[in-house]
């Protein structure tokens, strides 16, 4: 069995605490500040017995981190702001040292943690791209086979010779990204890299990281994109106030994850921010179920369904029509529906009603989306209110569609029967 990309082995990483501190009104009161600074320090480091500093005054970012990643694995890192993700990454890429614990990596690693790290602002890029093959380790020979690539990739070529202090944030990261994943680095590790950039240039960055892949090299993915990280990661970890709390098949991570509580799957509706103004306070509450279970998470050709509670004057409203709108993570259109569409507008007898829409089956394609809501009486909207809740949507094969569906494929997955017959097809010439 070849021998593991990365290899870590009770990795922490333990900060001290500042304090915020008021200014001083005297004299006394700075050198007696400055007096009991020193005698905090030295009583923390240099105690006979040892002791260490107090507990409150330290945070471990990372603690007790094991773990194992395959070489050619595309690795994903997810958790909420604050779980350890960036600090694991930074040990990794030996920008910070642990505290505790000690990690192997096998091979040259190159890094994208945050816009321009490692770059000279004073520096052209062309500059900042051999100075990065220089640190790892690259002869001037290799750079050059990859420096057009890495322009090109990067689409700054009529830049090239400008500082990078005069890039823009969109420049800077393309270009951090594209010397990165050019220079033939056995790991890359990538932080966050989608939170930037327009949507072709994510395109971009997820074809490449899945180019290197492809490549036998190893690539660690840290994202809050979770159809991203679904659609690339094989295999995933999920971190939580620094400690490693799940390990395993990427999608089951990823499952599990949003399952306690990232996305909500109801919703209080009466003082939703998304209420579009001038209207009445008459959505109260929506659901998202599947199979009669509330959730926040779906599948792809799953089961789906939205519950709505609305309060609404019966001598106002007769009868009621609900109509909901699916958009994607950037905010396009999907699909809607309306019950008046279907000539289904409910009585409304009793002043209060709950509706329930039903889809048998999810043909929307892994990724993040959102529901906006409508109620009317068919002729009219009475109450709406933008983008109501939102709910992940994760690929699960199935034996009609076994595979996902590639990159820019479309909002939707159709099964579709494939059939062919030798024997009709034209004769050549």
């Amino acid at each position: 069995m070849s021998s593991p990309a990365v290899h870590a082995e009770g990795l922490g990483k333990r900060y001290r605490i500042g304090r915020l501190r008021g200014r001083h009104a005297t004299l006394r009161e700075t050198v007696s500040h400055r007096l009991s600074y020193v005698t905090r320090a030295i009583g923390s480091r240099l105690t006979r017995d040892g002791r260490p500093p107090p507990a409150d005054d330290l945070f471990w970012a990372l603690k007790d981190v094991s773990l194992d990643i395959p070489r050619g694995e595309v690795f994903g890192i997810i958790g909420a702001n604050g779980a350890g993700k960036s600090t694991l990454l930074k040990i990794l890429s030996r920008v910070t040292k642990p505290t505790t614990g000690y990690a192997t990596i096998r091979g040259r690693v190159g890094s994208l943690l945050e816009v321009g790290t490692g770059f000279h602002p004073e520096l052209t890029g062309r500059d900042n791209i051999y100075l990065n093959g220089a640190i790892l380790g690259m002869k001037r020979s290799e750079i050059r086979r990859n420096f057009d690539q890495i322009v090109e990739f990067a689409e700054v070529a009529k830049f090239i010779d400008t500082p990078v202090k005069r890039y823009s944030s969109g420049m800077y990261l393309r270009l951090a990204f594209s010397v990165a994943a050019h220079l033939e680095p056995d790991l890359l590790l990538v932080d966050e890299v989608l939170a930037v950039g327009d949507a072709a240039f994510q395109r971009k960055c997820l074809g490449k990281m899945e180019q290197v892949a492809q490549q036998e090299r190893t690539v660690l993915f840290v994202s809050h994109n979770m159809a991203a990280l679904s659609n690339l990661c094989r295999t995933a970890c999920r971190l939580d106030q620094g400690r490693l709390v799940d390990l395993g098949v990427a999608q089951a991570v990823i499952r599990r994850y949003l399952l306690e509580g990232r996305m909500q799957e109801e919703q209080d509706l009466r003082r939703h921010p998304g209420r579009k103004a001038g209207h009445r306070a008459l959505l109260h509450r929506v659901r998202l179920l599947e199979n009669g279970a509330t959730s926040a998470v779906f599948r792809t050709n799953g089961p789906f369904e939205l519950e709505v509670d609305c309060v609404a004057p019966t001598d106002e409203l007769k009868s009621v029509s609900l109509g909901f709108l699916i958009r994607d993570s950037l905010g396009a259109s999907v699909f809607a529906s309306t019950m008046d569409q279907y000539d289904a507008l409910a009585p409304n007898r009793m002043g209060h009603l709950r509706i329930r829409a039903s889809i048998a089956t999810l043909y929307l394609s892994p990724g993040a989306y959102t529901a906006s809501l409508y109620l009317g009486n068919g002729l009219y909207d009475l109450d709406v209110i933008e983008n109501a809740i939102g709910f992940d949507v994760l690929w699960e094969p199935t034996q009609a569609i076994p595979l996902p569906p590639g990159e820019g494929w479309g909002p939707v997955v159709v099964p579709v029967c494939w059939d062919w017959n030798e024997g009709q097809a034209p004769s050549p010439g």
